[in-house]
């Protein structure tokens, strides 16, 4: 994700995802998301939009210290010099240690993990599922309710309930 990617100043903060990080043949690279559902603009919240803004400062402070060595590639997350972050470096450099701790080392919580977590409270929310498979970037409605429909088993309860009021009772 890059900078340019994030619009956090206006009334309805988002970021466009365009791109995906890819490993080549000549290391880390850019291409295009594996589909087009990928690409989507996903709206942020007031706590995400706070975290990029000091993020942002932080960055900025860093690129000041480091100076000519900074690679300025308009990264949101690059590595230490603004370069592509490897994605084992950043798994067992800060990912690993940030799970240790959370007390969660043990628990096997990938970064795909994320993904699910946020897609879980999307529904137990109650949000619409067409919404959910939008903000996933899924290129069907199939593979998010083949993935999350459990989550649906116990939200009503009572499927027809509600039908004799919306319809008139008989009697």
């Amino acid at each position: 994700m890059m900078w340019k990617d994030l619009d956090l100043d206006s009334g309805s903060p988002t970021l466009a995802v365009r791109r995906a990080l890819k490993v080549t043949d000549h290391g880390p690279g850019f291409g295009p998301p594996k589909n087009s559902a990928s690409r989507r603009s996903v709206p942020l919240d007031r706590t995400a939009v706070a975290a990029l803004r000091t993020h942002r400062t932080r960055q900025n402070e860093e690129r000041l210290k480091l100076g000519d060595l900074w690679q300025d590639h308009d990264l949101v997350f690059p590595n230490r010099v603004g370069r592509p972050m490897d994605h084992g470096n950043l798994y067992y450099r800060d990912y690993k240690p940030l799970l240790q701790r959370a007390g969660l080392a043990d628990e096997r919580f990938t970064f795909h993990a994320l993904r699910h977590t946020f897609a879980t409270e999307l529904f137990n929310q109650r949000k619409r599922p067409k919404i959910i498979q939008a903000l996933l970037g899924h290129s069907s409605i199939v593979q998010t309710m083949d993935t999350y429909s459990h989550l649906l088993d116990d939200m009503d309860g009572d499927e027809v309930g509600g039908l004799d009021e919306a319809f008139g009772a008989f009697g």
